[in-house]
């Protein structure tokens, strides 16, 4: 049986005016964006459809404006369809989490809204950041990092041949210079506010996890494969310990995606603004059927 996944994106897929084509349509959207501003003490539908490039910049919008954008296009365009299995990058594994009703869109906001001020003050705390490699073997970069007297791990396996480091400054200096000397086609900074998925964001993973904790976690309607462990998981206790770590541990996303399609997944709706994970998907499985609802 050819199987359907619902995937949702991270940090980096927001846009001015995103989610304002749902609210002008849909009655409900309308009253799902009013609930997000009650939520979240102002008013994020103004900065998403109306602010600034700068202003959506900032982790602690961006990140409930893709997670509010993701669902209130998955709620409004799924045509009652009922995935086989989730998955979501990074931020988007909370997107991932309401879609099979593991939370509800409240529960799921007021963790996102935690999760990205906590991070905002880990990067206070901690200035760092984060670079993107192309063109170079997953392992190679591993390896490379481990042997730098430094924070620099890497954080995202988007698909073969682009990873993302993340850690220090000095880290990544060291790292980049290493990289590219060693044959990287490119070594690129990353414009983010800091060292997501790295050990410099303890804190902010400490803060909340005492928040999951104590959210209550519904059993899903289907599997979500989790950036963690690229493995499906139907248990809300083990779905809640893998978010915790999540934050400080890299997204597993190649290995997710080749997980789901060994698991018989076909095929890939994103729902959510950009079309970065439609292009991920398709490079690590050229095979894949891919598409999108924003």
């Amino acid at each position: 049986m050819n199987k359907k996944a619902c995937v949702f994106p991270g940090q980096g897929a927001q846009f001015v005016g995103m989610g304002k084509n749902l609210y002008d349509q849909f009655p409900s959207a309308r009253l799902l964006f009013e609930q997000a501003d009650e939520i979240l003490g102002f008013s994020i539908s103004e900065k998403m459809f109306y602010g600034t490039e700068a202003d959506l910049k900032e982790t602690h919008i961006t990140q409930p404006a893709i997670f509010i954008n993701s669902i209130i296009a998955y709620l409004m365009l799924n045509e009652n369809m009922v995935p086989d299995g989730v998955a979501g990058h990074s931020l988007g594994e909370f997107s991932a989490l309401v879609a099979n009703k593991t939370l509800d869109f409240a529960d799921g906001l007021k963790l996102v809204s935690k999760r990205a001020n906590a991070m905002q003050k880990a990067c206070i705390m901690n200035p760092s950041g984060m670079s993107v490699i192309i063109g170079f073997d997953d392992d190679k970069v591993r390896e490379i990092c481990e042997s730098i007297d430094e924070v620099v791990v890497p954080a995202n396996y988007n698909c073969p041949g682009q990873l993302v480091i993340s850690g220090s400054f000095k880290g990544l200096e060291l790292a980049g210079e290493a990289i590219k000397a060693a044959g990287a086609k490119r070594v690129l900074s990353l414009n983010v506010g800091g060292a997501f998925h790295s050990p410099l964001m303890l804190p902010a993973q400490e803060e909340l996890a005492a928040a999951i904790q104590n959210t209550s976690f519904n059993t899903p309607i289907c599997p979500i494969y989790q950036n963690f462990t690229a493995l499906p998981s139907s248990n809300p206790d083990e779905i809640k310990n893998n978010l915790i770590n999540q934050l400080t541990a890299p997204v597993l996303w190649t290995k997710t995606i080749q997980n789901m399609t060994s698991d018989g997944f076909v095929e890939f709706i994103e729902f959510g603004p950009g079309e970065v994970l439609q292009g991920l998907i398709k490079k690590i499985n050229s095979m894949a059927q891919v598409s999108g609802k924003k």
